[in-house]
């Protein structure tokens, strides 16, 4: 992970894109709730592919050749997701656990910090 960020629960994350963006991208993967985001993908990211979810589905009409377009970038976004299975199962970050969102910033710095190592410890073992 390159980027952290800590919102409360009301707060979408896609309204936070920008600051998670850091300009070098050249992909960017995202479910529909970054559908809208265009605009700011290209002012903070201008050389980034935008591989965000489209509409499949109109007026009742389901477009099959989007929406398996659509299921291809889910399968990609699913191997993104696999650090936070490591920090909500092995380091028990399912729950927040301390009132105020600065502790829960710093314990989730902590857990993303030992996921990476926890990713490559079979490398950093063999050295």
């Amino acid at each position: 992970m390159r980027t952290l960020r800590t919102m409360p629960a009301n707060v979408a994350d896609s309204t936070v894109l920008g600051d998670l963006l850091h300009g070098r991208e050249a992909r960017l993967w995202g479910d529909q709730a970054y559908r809208g985001q265009k605009a700011v993908i290209k002012a903070k990211a201008p050389r980034a592919q935008d591989h965000t979810h489209r509409r499949y589905r109109h007026e009742g009409v389901v477009n099959e050749n989007e929406r398996a377009k659509n299921r291809t970038k889910s399968k990609v976004r699913a191997r993104g997701e696999h650090p936070f299975l490591i920090i909500k199962r092995v380091f028990g970050f399912a729950k927040v656990r301390y009132r105020g969102l600065a502790k829960n910033t710093n314990r989730m710095f902590v857990a993303c910090g030992l996921a990476n190592l926890f990713v490559s410890r079979r490398r950093l073992a063999a050295a």
